[in-house]
């Protein structure tokens, strides 16, 4: 049974949107479920981009559970799209997927070495794996299985009827015409922008407009699967349609009424799927606030089906450190799975829970996961302290938990910069991990490694995918004898300070008062002094200090904290690489 939650604080964006669209479902359909939606292309890899087009209705949708309210969240899965393009980064592809080019997606084979029957299945596999473990609540929707099962039938033959009202509404946003190339070109590249953008797919004209008027209903042909088609006849009476192929030549007559081989162009499917199955609220990428777009266009053709255009909010787009925006035409972004692989549910819901849908945020793939990380722990602290302010307790609260009850979470979540350096060191070997993490905390040593699983296993699998093989670290297997026979008096002063050290501060905050400590007591200061007490130099000293230790540990300037490496290394080996 759902836990029905006191709702959040209403200072955050989620909340507010809960009261407009509880507002706007008891306005427009009273008694009835709150209905939201997301619609998701599975044409190639679907991105984290894409994912914020699922989790912002998730959200409103949970914490309208959190009220009380029934509520289904609709993932549309645009299944019957026509495939556009191979996109880059798909294993196996090579040219003669071409061939399959306008046919629908669940028409298309799946890549090479794939265990799901179509291109779509494939693709949608992932996502929902993903949002299993994301903790997203959702009814799935095939639009191949509603278009080929007749589920749509009277709303084509409704448009069909009403080609004329759709083509007068369309032709309020088409441009001047152009030559016939460019203005093929310039569909094509509006159709790619849409169907970047997440919501839903897009089709690459308004119809079929030809001798016989504007069509809004593109039937796939009966000899090459293909959308290449022109609807030359039809008749409102009869629901005769006639239609030819250009890649083949091939025409059909046949009756609408009874044939489920075909679709209703993007343009007028997404406001008939508004109307058809009541939907409140549906956020649409920022592509979709220019005129003429399917959301500012379908906004008048849903009145035609006799209802109105979702509110929902324009969402900004989401970046990775370092990378533009995603788009899965490019290919090798990343996937919600890419980053559950080093990110934890909670931390994840996080990044999209926290920043306002128009608020574009990146997600980090490099070295910046740690700091995320450090951050998300603080306010788990303050939240554990009943001091977080309200907004960053609401974004806290819907990361963890949704309606149904909490997320699986780490029972001891040791920071992630931590574990991902003990990753580093140990190669993955469990024994030594267990040995290191033990240590960290000798009044309270850790007894297995399930106690900081899963955030162990994302840091070891940032480590191995994430960092280059020439940043991981590598300890040295014998002393550099060179490098300490060359050390001057205070260098090897500060050695014996640390190697002596050892044994009494073996623990993590141990050795970070100990390394830290000791250019102090060589400059005649007390190891506890604090930075206030200290001349500036001392900072130089502790710099120069460090880089003697990572040059004699790991042979190199810099590498994971000090006190990590060494509690990694071992009080053993530690003593013979410093020269005892």
């Amino acid at each position: 049974m759902p836990i029905v939650a006191q709702s959040t604080e209403t200072t955050d964006w989620v909340s507010r949107f809960a009261d407009e669209v509880i507002e706007e479902s008891e306005r427009r359909a009273p008694g009835k479920p709150v209905v939201v939606a997301s619609g998701l292309s599975p044409s190639g890899p679907i991105h984290l981009g894409n994912l914020r087009e699922v989790m912002t209705p998730h959200l409103v949708a949970d914490e309208i559970r959190r009220r009380g309210h029934e509520v289904r969240h609709l993932i549309s899965w645009d299944d019957y799209d026509r495939y556009r393009k191979v996109p880059n980064g798909v294993e196996g592809t090579d040219a003669s997927w071409a061939e399959h080019i306008g046919k629908p997606l669940t028409s298309v084979p799946a890549p090479a070495g794939s265990a799901y029957p179509n291109w779509a299945e494939h693709f949608k596999a992932a996502m929902v794996a993903s949002l299993a473990e994301l903790g997203v609540e959702f009814d799935g929707i095939s639009q191949t299985a509603q278009y080929t099962s007749g589920v749509y039938r009277e709303q084509i033959l409704h448009a069909m009827k009403h080609r004329g009202d759709i083509d007068a509404i369309l032709e309020q946003y088409r441009t001047k015409k152009a030559p016939a190339k460019k203005q093929q070109q310039k569909a094509v590249d509006a159709a790619e922008l849409e169907a970047e953008a997440g919501s839903g797919a897009a089709e690459e004209d308004d119809g079929s407009s030809g001798s016989a008027g504007y069509f809004p209903y593109k039937p796939f042909c009966g000899a090459c699967g293909k959308d290449l088609t022109t609807v030359t006849a039809y008749d409102d009476d009869t629901t005769e349609l006639t239609y030819v192929c250009t890649e083949d030549g091939f025409t059909e007559t046949v009756l609408l009424s009874e044939f489920n081989r075909g679709k209703l162009v993007w343009k007028v499917d997404w406001p008939m799927r508004w109307a058809y199955e009541g939907v409140i609220f549906e956020p649409s990428g920022v592509d979709h606030s220019s005129p003429g777009s399917s959301f500012q266009v379908g906004g008048q053709i849903v009145g035609i089906f006799g209802g109105e255009r979702p509110i929902g909010p324009m969402y900004a787009f989401v970046g990775i450190s370092g990378m533009a925006k995603m788009s899965s035409s490019k290919g090798g972004v990343p996937t919600p799975a890419d980053a559950l692989q080093i990110m934890e549910p909670q931390l994840l819901r996080w990044l999209y829970a926290r920043r306002r849908p128009n608020q574009s945020f990146k997600i980090a793939f490099d070295q910046e996961i740690q700091r995320l990380y450090d951050e998300w722990d603080k306010l788990d602290a303050k939240v554990a302290e009943g001091s977080a302010l309200p907004a960053d307790l609401a974004a806290h609260a819907r990361a963890v938990r949704t309606a149904e009850g909490e997320l699986p979470r780490t029972p001891r979540p040791m920071p992630y910069r931590t574990l991902a350096s003990v990753a580093d060191i140990t190669a993955g070997a469990e024994d030594q991990t267990l040995r290191i993490l033990s240590e960290l905390d000798p009044s309270d040593p850790l007894s297995t490694l399930d106690e900081v699983r899963p955030r162990l296993d994302k840091a070891e699998a940032w480590i191995n995918a994430h960092v280059p093989a020439d940043q991981r670290t590598i300890v040295r297997d014998e002393p550099d004898t060179e490098l300490l026979k060359s050390l001057d008096e205070p260098s090897q002063q500060s050695l014996r300070l640390l190697r002596d050290g050892l044994a009494d501060h073996w623990s993590l905050d141990g050795l970070s008062h100990l390394v830290y400590g000791v250019p102090k007591v060589q400059a005649g200061f007390s190891a506890d002094a604090t930075a206030k007490e200290l001349p500036p130099e001392i900072k130089t000293a502790q710099r120069t200090f460090f880089a003697l230790l990572y040059h004699l540990l790991v042979s190199r300037d810099t590498g994971p904290r000090l006190p990590t490496l060494l509690l990694a290394v071992g009080q053993e080996r530690v003593r013979r690489l410093l020269g005892e």
